[in-house]
This record gives structure tokens, sequence and C-alpha cells, in this order.
């Protein structure tokens, strides 16, 4: 099976934030922060882009600076269920061969999008893959530790070839090394939360009930490995940045530079 040849991306964004009220509205630069995460995404040229809202609000900002938005409901219960929901509206006829779901906080403030949307994509390639997501080397021991920074257990392979995922976890303990080595060496991968699905493999995943080990860990896409679903992981440079917190707004403002892509 060759890579898909017609993937989407749909970008899922609402209000509500406990961290950051209005996230998605909060200016970077003289532009709202969905914004930059869609100028991203197109300058990526992986396929269309579309804004998948929850609020109308965000609809309109990403119409005004040119861009697909579509409502979906405002109480879907993960950004999962929301793309999902946008793939109906967008593509009815089933078109699309892949869906890449990108988060709406997660800002291109290096150029990383087109390295990370191709290696998001590219485990698809095999047919026994039913959803890829992404990775990179932890920066060091402080980012291994901190429970915020997910972690990914790969198979172990050469160079970065994408890699089957064996596990993801919030604490790093007993679970292999990897910090800090090459993308050949180790297991243990600081999880990027972009993931590429086929139609179909997104259909089932979100008509699964919530796992145990999801319920645990806080982490969807235990759900799916639990049901035999299978993910598999391309591994990239570094993390892209993710605005949480009222500090990594304040760094994206100093890193986006006025008239850059994102």
């Amino acid at each position: 099976m060759s890579a898909p040849r017609n993937p989407v991306v749909v970008i899922p964004s609402r209000l509500a934030s406990k961290r950051l009220p209005d996230k998605p509205l909060a200016d970077i630069n003289g532009k709202p922060m969905i914004v930059h995460v869609w100028l991203g995404a197109v300058a990526a040229d992986v396929g269309p882009v579309v804004v998948a809202c929850g609020d109308a609000a965000i609809a309109a900002a990403v119409e005004a600076a040119g861009g697909r938005a579509v409502m979906t409901r405002p109480d879907h219960p993960s950004g999962s269920d929301r793309v999902f929901e946008a793939l109906t509206i967008v593509d009815p006829a089933g078109a699309h061969d892949a869906v890449v779901n990108l988060q709406g906080d997660m800002v291109d403030v290096d150029n990383d999008f087109p390295d990370i949307l191709a290696a998001v994509i590219a485990p698809l390639a095999d047919g026994d893959v039913d959803i890829a997501t992404v990775a990179a080397p932890f920066a060091d021991d402080e980012e291994r530790e901190n429970p915020n920074a997910v972690k990914a257990i790969v198979a172990t392979g050469e160079g970065s070839r994408p890699r089957r995922a064996l596990a993801f976890s919030r604490t790093a303990a007993s679970i292999g090394d990897g910090v800090g080595e090459g993308m050949g060496d180790g297991a243990l991968y600081h999880h990027i939360g972009i993931y590429a699905y086929r139609p179909q493999a997104l259909a089932r995943f979100v008509a699964l009930p919530e796992g145990v080990a999801e319920r645990k860990e806080k982490l969807e896409q235990l759900r799916a490995m639990e049901a035999g679903m299978r993910i598999d992981v391309g591994l990239v440079d570094r993390v892209p940045l993710e605005i949480n917190t009222p500090a990594d707004l304040e760094r994206a403002r100093a890193l986006l530079v006025p008239g850059t892509p994102g």
C-alpha cells in the first residue's frame, strides 16, 4: 500500500480552556492563535485544511482570514470526536484517504509543520497501521520526568523510519531510556499529540467506549490500543510549541515574527 494521496488536515478548536480562557482567539502579533495554526498547516501543503469549530467566534476568525471553518457540536468530549464530525460534513463521499488531527493550540514557530505533518502521514503507507502519530527525543531529564510530557514507547529500529507504538504513559519509570540519544537508540520518546487516521479507523475509534488504561492515564490513544488497533509513530527532531499557559503565549509572541507563515 502506498502512502495516502489525498489527506485532509482538520484542526479541532473550542473556546473552553481552564488555564487560558478563549485561547484560540488569543492575539499573537495581530492574528488570533487559531489563524496562526491554520496558516502553518496551509503552508505545510499536505492537503486541504479545515478548522472544526465548537464556537461561532472561532469560525468567524478563521473565515475572516480566508480559511475554511465548519461548525460542530459544542459538547464533544474530545478533539477526535470533533474531527470526525467535521470529516462527515466536508467529505460525505469519502474522497479523502487520511485525516490528520492537528491540535488547535500548536503554533508553528520554527517551521516544523512540513516535517511533522509528513511524518504523521508516512506510517499509513503500511496497510496494517490504523492510526499514526509522531514523537521526538526528549531534550533533557527534566522534560522526560515531567508528567505533562507524554511518553511514547516505540519499537526500536533504524533511523527515522516509522515504528510501532508499544505503549503511551505519563510516567517514565522502568520503560527505557533514549534521552538525548540518536533516533535509532532507545525506545522512549516525547509524544506529540498529532494523529493521522484512516477514515474507517477514525469512525471505529470514536465509537469505542472509554478504555480502562485510558481512564487511568487520561490518554485517549490507549483506548485504540486496548481495542487492538495498531498505532505507528513517525519520528521528528523536536517538539513544537503548544500553548497551554500565559507563559507559552508570551513565548509564541516573542518567537513569531510578523510576516512569517505561522
